[in-house]
């Protein structure tokens, strides 16, 4: 029994259940692609202060990739998840890109079980177009000589510059011309990075999403799929529609995922790096066509996404890190640029509490242990 703080400003015993057992699947999930947004493991003593250089641990950031891929998950790497502009700088993302990818090549092929973020965070100061094509092509050679699938990250520089949809189209086109092979695309909306609001060149989702159909439909040879995080599930059913055969639509909507993957969209998002265990189970028995297994083993996680994903919704990286600390998965609470003081101690106790309910603890004594040390920081006699 641990006592917790409330939202109401009290406190409230709580008793953990018995840890659930998640095999490991025999191999990838088939009926959906499936890629879990990983976080990287802050050096518990390095200074990881606000501005500080990102100082990273290596082995235990790799560990939690096997993690994900011992659960038949594919790893997005050095996305937003990964706090990508928002402390982890250009040369960890660089070391991040090339250690995940050397990694993964003990388990496959790099470039399909690893897909890396090409972005444009290393040119804060691009001022054209040309400008943000060549930080973005510098990137996406980074990722591609790693040996890793390529994620073409929204660029603030570019929503900072562009005016029109044509304005994104003069980026994006060369771009995939220079491409290996088919990369994802990545619409990340407002609420995950306000910088990027109009992205695609226009306020008006209607006018954003017809430019990147418009795109996508005159490549969509060199286009994999679309990550989508805009939390509006009719609108993502709709733009799922509307794509050319081949192109998959990821789904970034840690809100809606359940319906979303169950009525055709894949999945990219930074929910799986909490609910690994839980949410390989629940594609396993939507391969097997059993959907409801599916919904019933996936919908206890939900209330803890929205939970985590609450606004301001770019600080759920705190509670991706919090639950990789209480499963035993890293060794403290820590974050690059000190992100772990960006949730309170009360949402982090219903975080709590909700991992625990949705049977994600492997060993409970452990996660209570944590939680206890944590609240007392906070003043709490747990």
């Amino acid at each position: 029994m641990i006592t917790l703080p409330t939202a109401e400003g009290k406190l409230s015993a709580y008793e953990l259940r018995a840890p659930a057992d998640w095999p490991r699947p025999p191999g990838p999930p088939r009926s959906r692609v499936a890629y879990a947004a990983a976080h990287v493991v802050a050096d518990p003593l390095g200074d990881n202060t606000p501005g500080a250089a990102a100082a990273v641990d290596w082995e235990a950031t790799l560990r939690f990739r096997r993690h994900l891929w011992s659960y038949g998950f594919r790893v997005a790497d050095a996305m937003d998840t990964a706090q990508r502009n928002m402390g982890l700088d250009w040369a960890a993302t660089q070391e991040l890109i090339r250690r995940t990818a050397a990694e993964a090549a003990g388990f496959g092929d790099p470039a399909e079980l690893v897909a890396c973020g090409a972005g444009t965070d290393h040119a804060p100061h691009a001022a054209t177009r040309d400008d943000v094509l060549r930080a973005y092509s510098e990137q996406m050679e980074l990722v591609q000589s790693a040996g890793a699938g390529v994620i073409l990250m929204a660029s603030r520089r570019l929503a900072a510059i562009a005016r029109t949809p044509e304005d994104y189209h003069a980026v994006y086109r060369p771009l995939l011309r220079e491409a290996e092979r088919p990369v994802i695309l990545h619409w990340l909306g407002e609420m995950f990075d306000p910088s990027l609001a109009g992205y695609w060149g226009s306020d008006d989702i209607s006018v954003a999403t017809e430019s990147l159909l418009t795109l996508i439909n005159d490549n969509a040879a060199r286009v994999d799929g679309v990550k989508v995080s805009l939390l509006d599930a009719d609108h993502e059913a709709g733009l799922r529609a509307a794509l050319p055969p081949g192109v998959r639509l990821y789904t970034g909507d840690d809100f809606n995922y359940t319906p979303l993957i169950e009525s055709g969209s894949d999945a990219l998002l930074g929910i799986f790096d909490a609910i690994a265990p839980v949410a390989s189970a629940a594609l396993q028995a939507l391969d097997a066509g059993e959907v409801a297994r599916y919904r019933t083993l996936l919908e206890p996680t939900v209330p803890l996404s929205r939970k985590i994903f609450e606004a301001p919704t770019y600080n759920y990286k705190t509670g991706i890190v919090f639950l990789a600390w209480l499963a035993g998965h890293q060794d403290a609470f820590a974050m690059v640029a000190g992100a772990q003081s960006s949730r309170s101690i009360v949402h982090l106790a219903e975080v709590f509490r909700l991992a625990d309910q949705a049977g994600l603890f492997p060993d409970p004594a452990l996660a209570e242990s944590r939680m206890r040390a944590l609240l007392a920081t906070a003043g709490v006699a747990a």
